[in-house]
């Protein structure tokens, strides 16, 4: 799997950048991508209209937008860039305005950045590391705080007290499966997933739930299969009814929000 700062490089990263609008600040993480190679100015627009179309759904935590489409011919390779922002702008979502980073995805498939997502997460939801990258003076800075993190698992924590895991059947299959979803299925699903599953593995549950990040569209068929689906206010809304529990996650890093979110899944 490919490191994070091996999909982020020095040259993706930009610090300080004045932009009007969230348009421009997409445009600016776009631009980096385009300069590296990554993608066309085709998928920067795309980026743009997965926002107009599905809403603010990719501000994922307070202060961060994690930008992205659909994987399309506009990709050249998956890649990554980063854009910390001069001053802060709105995005209009309602929980985690105004926004001051934006990293962008451009993604070939699922599979290449899996581990990469689960790194940017933890790194994220870090009060001390995130203190770091906002302070970091240079992209080659920050770059060193993005390759000091890689590799660096989440430290072993579980809460009090960890609930019963749920009825397997005594099989000791995963006979539940929770789906995390947003409009593409390759981005914000992924960081959801990933802090949906630091969760059931602290709770001991990870061999009873199963995880799976999926897109609108595939989410509504697979729904049936599903105790639960987990995903954005916007995405919530574009889903409307699917026969199963539809949970709304504000923020996609915080493994307190989503212990919250399962238990009250599970009434546990």
């Amino acid at each position: 799997m490919v490191a994070l700062s091996e999909l982020i490089p020095p040259e993706a990263i930009r610090l300080d950048v004045a932009a009007p609008d969230w348009r421009a600040a997409v445009r600016a993480a776009g631009e980096l991508l385009v300069a590296e190679g990554t993608s066309t100015d085709a998928y920067t627009d795309e980026m743009i209209q997965n926002v107009v179309d599905n809403g603010p759904y990719i501000v994922i935590a307070p202060g961060f937008a994690f930008a992205h489409a659909r994987p399309s011919p506009a990709v050249r390779r998956t890649g990554m860039s980063w854009v910390r922002l001069a001053e802060p702008v709105e995005f209009g979502h309602d929980a985690n305005d105004p926004v001051d980073l934006v990293v962008a995805l451009a993604a070939q498939d699922s599979a290449a950045h899996t581990d990469a997502m689960a790194a940017l997460a933890r790194l994220l939801a870090d009060p001390e590391q995130h203190d770091l990258l906002q302070s970091a003076a240079t992209p080659a800075a920050l770059h060193a705080l993005l390759r000091a993190h890689d590799g660096v698992a989440e430290p072993e924590a579980a809460p009090e007290p960890a609930p019963a895991a749920p009825d397997a059947g005594g099989t000791g299959t995963e006979q539940h499966k929770i789906l995390t979803v947003c409009g593409n299925g390759v981005g914000t699903s992924l960081f959801l997933k990933n802090t949906l599953e630091q969760v059931l593995g602290r709770w001991g549950w990870d061999r009873q739930v199963s995880v799976e990040a999926t897109d609108t569209i595939s989410a509504k068929g697979k729904a049936s299969e599903a105790v639960a689906i987990l995903t954005s206010r916007e995405i919530a809304r574009t889903l409307g009814d699917v026969g199963v529990p539809v949970k709304v996650v504000q923020d996609f890093t915080s493994t307190d929000e989503v212990d919250h979110v399962l238990r009250d899944t599970y009434d546990v």
